[in-house]
């Protein structure tokens, strides 16, 4: 197999000749924060130990994204100000007991990020188009495009009257489906939230008063009529809290099906970018403002991504429902993939995150980045190479 550092050298200079400054975030890294802001998909596959006193705990960082993060907000000297960087080191994953070479344990990560960026849609295809450009640059022709908008199904919940705890409900489950679909039959009474549970009895007594402070009680009663202990590291503000959403659910209207069809009809769109275009398009129509803005900025995203990339705009693909591994994605999202060992692995992808900065204490600062799989891009163009 070629060597990955055969083509981090090529990587990284297009990426400084474009503007964005090496950096080289910790290796260590708080588990909470990092943890948080990943999502539970990587949670398993994280390094976790605590440091020699005992106090915190750190991780072995799984990505660059969130590092360069906090790099950024530690040594900026305005965070709210556009800056530009790049790196190019190692990440951990643990992906089972065996250690394969499309699969390690450990390997190499270039990647940029970009804050401040200014026009979203210019932005987001000006990160695409260095993606490629960073792929050809180490030697692979041969490889597809998918991409997606989170943007799209934020917007379309934001039109339809519901409780903000079901939109942020059904935004956790986006990247699993089948989680997604039971949540929103759920929602409209197809799956209760109605339906009867050993713990319903508790609920139908806090739907009476649904306050924190009822939850908190009837648990603490709960827990002593039945002489339970708190177990599986749940606080008793965390189970209070859980009763609290079953107890506002059940008292809440059911979401209409036809507003359930419309959220189901938009992550069906797959395939070519201008017929998903006209699809999204008539969806916006029947939704309201904040899906057609956003179906606005992703006609115009898909039309300067074309500019860039000409010969790959044709073949590209859209998928509403795809989406990254890490959850702190806001926005456009996508992904590079190669044939490796008989089928496609992805070898690089990217997207928009305007949330993360604020969310780590920072400014409101709009985000976006990408990175690279060194070891399976290197792969991909051995395998190119022998073809």
């Amino acid at each position: 197999m070629t060597a990955a550092s055969d083509i981090s050298a090529p990587i990284l200079r297009l990426f400084t000749e474009q503007g964005f400054t090496p950096v080289d975030p910790p290796i260590m890294q708080p588990a909470d924060v990092f943890l948080e802001k990943s999502g539970e998909a990587i949670r398993a596959r994280t390094y976790l130990f605590a440091d020699p006193d005992g106090v915190a705990e750190l991780c072995l960082r799984p990505d660059l994204t969130v590092p360069t993060c906090r790099w950024h907000l530690a040594h900026a000297p305005d965070p709210s100000a556009e800056a530009k960087y790049c790196y190019l080191g190692p990440v951990f994953r643990y992906d089972g007991p065996r250690d394969d070479p499309l699969h390690p344990h450990e390997f190499p990560q270039a990647g940029l990020e970009w804050f401040g960026a200014g026009n979203t849609p210019r932005a987001d295809a000006e990160v695409l188009s260095l993606a490629v450009k960073a792929v050809r640059a180490a030697g692979l022709e041969d490889f597809t495009i998918t991409i997606g908008d989170v943007g799209l199904v934020r917007a379309l919940l934001q039109d339809i009257d519901m409780p903000p705890r079901w939109r942020a409900r059904l935004l956790r489950r986006l990247r699993r489906p089948r989680a997604f679909h039971a949540t929103l039959d759920e929602l409209t009474g197809e799956n209760g939230p109605r339906a009867r549970t050993s713990i319903s009895p508790l609920v139908d007594r806090l739907a009476e008063s649904p306050t924190m402070e009822r939850a908190l009680t009837l648990v603490e009663e709960e827990l002593g009529e039945r002489g339970l202990e708190l177990v599986g590291g749940r606080t008793l503000e965390e189970i209070a809290a859980r009763l609290l959403e079953k107890a506002q659910n059940r008292a809440a209207e059911p979401l209409p099906k036809e507003k359930a069809e419309l959220i189901e009809s938009l992550l069906a769109v797959s395939g070519p970018l201008k017929p998903a275009i006209m699809r999204i398009g008539k969806l916006a129509q029947a939704a309201g403002p904040n899906l057609k803005a956003a179906w606005q900025a992703f006609a115009e995203r898909v039309e300067r991504i074309a500019r860039l990339l000409p010969d790959e705009a044709v073949a590209m693909t859209f998928d509403a429902g795809f989406g990254r591994t890490f959850d702190y994605y806001t926005g456009f999202v996508f992904q590079l993939e190669a044939e490796i060992g008989g089928e496609r692995q992805p070898v690089g992808g990217g997207g928009r995150y305007d949330d993360m900065l604020e969310s780590l204490g920072g400014p409101s600062v709009p985000a976006l980045g990408m990175a690279l799989h060194l070891p399976r891009l290197a792969a991909a163009r051995e395998k190119e190479a022998a073809a």
